[in-house]
């Protein structure tokens, strides 16, 4: 066992973690971040995906100038969809000049006695925090209706189980749902020599506009500004103050949530779904069978018609929905005390819950500050929110340490200028 105790220890090394991590650490606090830097986005999403966000709105959350998408680089403008494999890229080059010092190991336990976090890791060692920052992204909240969940998983499975579609080649696969992750993953089926179809609840697809990197002051004026989350007013607002959203009414919230920058395909992928792919709306899928071997789905429709769909594997393109049941390495006398509604944290304005010291971020504080963190974009904002109250609460100082940031072998302090890439 270690001995030393961590100002902070954050669970994860996604977008939100690092970027928590790096505010942290220029806080002047040692911060101890497990896990390996963007391992989602590399290991659960086929390389051959976009990033559905602008370029300017897929940054991840720097104190310092010279570390947004943009910075590195500065030829991606509006309208020029971000390769996944380059997004990893860029959160590796933050990390390892931001927060340089990631374990890579698991959690497996989170444990408060005495005022202070044990976490038990992976490599058997337990790490001593006097706060932990839940940043686990959006893996753990995979959702798959209760229809769908009654397949075997070689029949059945959920985007998050395939970064390799090959396996699919020559076979007919089903993808439920009608946002970006459905239809591009059948694009990509399609690509890969499968025969997908889509199926999906809504009466028609929906598809993102194209947009415009310079409107004009009129179209600005009635449409509303250009924000990380597209363009109007009240899409601003969740945007780019998400505390804002805090104060409103649990369902108005709940609400927006569910609502804002519903499923949709992105402009760019449209003519990419072609022939190849078999689109079936307006049906609800009401059960899920194994009969010789393959799945066989039972769809409804509006007017009371029934189809049935017999394919190799079905694909749940159905989301994420935060559940705090699902943070499995929290114990359960510290899950227990962490208050909820709908079974996602209640936060308050600095995403501490209601355990001192324990803070989420991510995909679980949108119930809290809305729909901005179901994106990275919203990665900035959650990152100086818990990391300025952690500072308070141990009271540090704007670099005002030497030994931010934990390695096996010491500390080092946190940078205070930018690191430009090669």
């Amino acid at each position: 066992m270690n001995d030393s105790i961590a100002d902070a220890l954050v669970v994860g090394a996604g977008p939100y973690g690092l970027s928590t991590a790096a505010h942290l650490r220029h806080h002047g606090l040692d911060v101890r971040v497990i896990g390996t830097p963007m391992e989602f986005w590399d290991a659960c999403v086929p390389p051959g995906m976009f990033l559905k966000s602008e370029p300017f709105a897929s940054s991840l959350g720097a104190p310092i100038a010279g570390a947004r998408f943009t910075d590195l680089h500065p030829g991606w403008r509006t309208g020029r969809p971000i390769p996944v494999s380059t997004f990893v890229e860029y959160g590796r080059w933050f990390a390892e000049h931001l927060v340089p010092y990631t374990e890579h190991a698991e959690v497996l336990r989170i444990e408060r006695a005495r005022g202070r976090y044990a976490v038990t890791l992976s490599t058997g060692e337990v790490a001593q925090a006097r706060t932990v920052v839940v940043a686990v992204g959006v893996r753990p909240f995979a959702y798959t209706p209760s229809t769908l969940a009654t397949l075997p998983a070689e029949l059945g499975t959920h985007t998050v189980a395939h970064r390799d579609l090959d396996d699919f080649k020559g076979k007919e696969v089903a993808v439920v749902g009608a946002g970006q992750s459905a239809l591009e993953t059948a694009v990509l089926l399609a690509d890969a020599g499968a025969h997908p179809q889509v199926i999906a609840r809504t009466p028609r697809l929906a598809w993102n506009s194209v947009p415009a990197s310079s409107p004009s002051i009129v179209n600005r004026l009635l449409r509303g500004p250009h924000s990380g989350l597209g363009r109007g007013y009240r899409t601003w607002l969740w945007s780019e103050h998400p505390w804002a959203t805090r104060l409103l009414p649990d369902a108005t919230r709940r609400h927006l949530v569910r609502t804002t920058l519903g499923p949709a395909g992105a402009w760019w992928l449209k003519e990419r779904l072609d022939h190849r792919i078999e689109v079936l709306t307006g049906r609800v899928v009401i059960s899920a069978d194994e009969e010789g071997g393959r799945a066989v789905l039972t769809t409804a429709g509006d007017e009371g018609y029934r189809w049935e769909h017999r394919v190799d594997h079905v694909i749940a393109a159905t989301g994420y929905v935060p559940d705090l049941d699902r943070v499995t390495i929290l114990a359960p006398e510290l899950s227990s005390g962490v208050r909820v509604k709908l079974r996602t944290p209640v936060l308050g304005r600095n995403f501490q819950s209601s355990v001192p010291g324990l803070y989420f971020t991510g995909l679980a504080a949108a119930a809290s500050f809305g729909p901005v963190m179901r994106f990275v974009h919203g990665a900035d904002f959650a990152a100086r929110r818990i990391a300025a109250h952690i500072a308070t609460r141990l009271g540090a100082r704007v670099n005002g340490g030497s030994d931010a940031g934990h390695t096996a072998a010491g500390s080092q302090a946190a940078p205070k200028v930018p690191v430009k890439p090669s």
